[in-house]
């Protein structure tokens, strides 16, 4: 069997090692040359290209993708053409579409933060009213890591965004979320495969800075019980009440009166799983290519009894990641280093380092001070 992953990120570059395993051809559609996974490129396009991903299609037996952006048009011409898409566009939609999520977790009747569609200034202003005079802004697509997200305590701070909406032709609404007071955020991937076997990682804790994930703790702290369970089964719903195949990562935040809201969808391998590849039986990019092709999945336990995931930000301000190797290996041995084969730029995700162990503090030790030597 041939997978076609579309898009050439590091997600599809972590997808190759576990397809060498299981004797799975990896092809890959880049959007350009030299990208993360270009060791399994075949053809370089964009995925807005119509022509570009029929043709990368019809080179392969399942197409999956390393984002969520490919245009919903190409999707069901892809489905209509009889290749096999997963996850499918009737799931992809809600990882597409913030407000079509919002309404579609609603109808299954999952908590979620208080929100509502805001066309015009005016209706936004109406929500901050009823709201405390704060709340956080979203553009209903392209929003990742941190953009697209906004904090406003006042309507004419996203004029910008209502402006840029208005341009477009196409009209659009923003989405306008309570401001959510929460201890921590969390995250509960599982994953599915067609036939319907769904299975789940342990819950894990995800540190945010700037927007943009710097820390997994797995398993999440103080969630044994009651918290892991709820989560569970919102990822298990969200699942099936999509039909979602392939891995699902729920983003979730944990109020101060400790209830669970869903924050985020998303439909592919995720940040908040980069520890698996380490630290549990199956990782999540083996798993997912079970689940595309759908294989029985593999079990999700953990080797350790902590596994702390630290991504690489933004890189050295000289030289490569690769010059700090001799000294981050030779002080952390025991750290599993993950290079992505990409540029250093502030704020990007250049790599990711994951340390286990059996004490969370020496573990965490570990992973921070082992990326912090190889950004130096």
């Amino acid at each position: 069997m041939i997978v076609g992953v579309i898009g050439g990120g590091q997600l599809a570059r972590m997808m190759i090692p576990a397809a060498v395993e299981l004797g799975i051809e990896l092809h890959v559609l880049a959007e350009a040359e030299g990208m993360s996974a270009g060791l399994a490129a075949v053809a370089v396009g964009d995925y807005r290209d119509r022509d570009a991903v029929l043709a990368f299609a019809d080179t392969v037996d399942v197409v999956t993708f390393d984002h969520e952006h490919v245009p919903q048009e190409i999707l069901r011409e892809l489905v209509s053409r009889g290749v096999a898409v997963h996850p499918g566009p009737d799931a992809l939609q809600y990882a597409q579409d913030k407000l079509l999520m919002r309404e579609k977790l609603a109808s299954l009747g999952l908590p979620v933060p208080d929100w509502a569609r805001a066309s015009s200034a005016d209706e936004l202003a109406d929500f901050l009213d009823d709201h405390g005079g704060r709340a956080v802004v979203k553009t209903a697509r392209g929003g990742y890591d941190g953009k697209g997200v906004r904090v406003v305590r006042a309507a004419h701070e996203a004029d910008d965004w209502f402006t840029a909406l208005a341009e477009d032709g196409n009209g659009g609404d923003l989405l306008v979320e309570e401001l959510v007071d929460f201890s921590r955020e969390l995250a509960q991937l599982v994953a599915r495969r067609p036939s319907g076997e769904v299975v789940a990682w342990p819950l894990v804790e995800t540190v945010q800075k700037e927007g943009v994930c710097a820390e997994v703790i797995a398993p999440a702290p103080h969630s044994a019980g009651r918290i892991a369970d709820l989560a569970a089964d919102i990822a298990f719903a969200v699942a099936e009440g999509v039909g979602v195949t392939g891995v699902l990562a729920v983003e979730l935040f944990q109020t101060t009166d400790g209830r669970l809201l869903v924050n985020e969808l998303a439909m592919r391998p995720h940040n908040s799983g980069h520890w698996s590849i380490d630290g549990s039986t199956t990782s999540q990019f083996e798993q997912h290519l079970r689940a595309v092709l759908d294989l029985p999945l593999g079990a999700t336990g953990c080797h350790d009894d902590w596994s702390v995931m630290v991504n690489i930000l933004g890189g050295p301000t000289s030289g490569s990641l690769e010059d700090r190797y001799p000294a981050a290996l030779a002080a952390h041995p025991l750290v599993k280093v993950h290079n992505y084969g990409k540029s250093p730029r502030p704020g990007r995700k250049i790599g990711h380092v994951t340390a286990g162990g059996t004490e969370l503090d020496d573990v965490s030790y570990e992973a921070r001070a082992a990326a912090a030597l190889l950004v130096e």
